[in-house]
């Protein structure tokens, strides 16, 4: 069967509007052009569009989607099955968030008791299964699952006040970086507070802290272009001097 861009978006759910841009980027082009100037959309973009859709669903950007579903490899089945195994991990994500907020509203209503942690147990989950969609096989490779393991379940048991200082300590490092940066200098008194700082921070989740694993994350960051992404954010260059800092706060430049 095929469909017009109105009678696709009707039965998709997405705005027409959506549909042509699509096709303006080349990730979802119509199978052709009728002589009215419609584009016509046949089973195969039907299809694509709804892989499309489930990797939108799970937060992958445009261009990324446009890489993985072009390539002549790409299999539809294999891609279903990731689909099914990384939705059901949201569903039981968002189950946690979901029975945080139902008991946070018991506990705010009918004074039903909540421990402290409980409250923060669904949105520390969130944050590791983030962190590990988008960093884990790496993560994984350089530490081996035991460390990540280990160090997930420490991040679950942060107390409120622990977790809340471990956010802080973070933010005070994004806000360290471009000042520290100005200097130009990694051995400079604010760098070095930036490094120490970065130290603190990982001992919040870290359940054996070495001057190698430091020293080897540090270098993880300048190497992998989605770390290089989160500092540089703050200032550009600054993944680079952040590394530097470390390495001369461990003695190792």
């Amino acid at each position: 069967m095929e469909y017009t861009v109105s009678q696709l978006a009707k039965i998709s759910g997405v705005s027409g509007r959506t549909l042509r841009y699509y096709d303006q980027i080349g990730l979802l082009k119509p199978t052709r052009v009728n002589s009215s100037g419609y584009r016509i959309y046949g089973q195969q973009e039907v299809d694509l569009l709804q892989q499309i859709l489930f990797y939108r669903e799970l937060d992958v950007r445009l261009e990324d989607i446009k890489e993985i579903v072009h390539v002549p490899s790409f299999d539809q089945v294999s891609a279903l099955k990731q689909h099914y195994h990384q939705l059901k991990e949201k569903r039981i994500r968002l189950d946690k968030i979901i029975a945080t907020v139902e008991k946070t509203i018991s506990n705010k209503e009918r004074g039903i008791s909540m421990k402290d942690n409980e409250k923060f147990i669904g949105l520390k989950k969130q944050l590791i299964d983030r962190n590990e969609a988008k960093y884990g096989k790496e993560v994984r490779e350089k530490y081996g699952d035991d460390q990540v393991n280990t160090s997930n379940a420490k991040m679950l048991g942060l107390s409120q006040a622990d977790f809340a200082n471990w956010e802080k300590i973070g933010e005070e490092i994004g806000e360290l970086l471009p000042k520290a940066y100005e200097t130009q200098d990694p051995t400079s008194d604010i760098a070095q507070k930036l490094a120490r700082k970065h130290k603190e921070w990982l001992m919040y989740t870290w359940p054996n802290y070495t001057k190698e694993a430091h020293a080897n994350l540090a270098e993880m960051y300048v190497a992998d272009e989605r770390f290089t992404a989160h500092y540089d954010q703050y200032v550009r260059g600054g993944t680079e001097f952040l590394r530097d800092a470390i390495l001369y706060f461990l003695g190792m430049d």
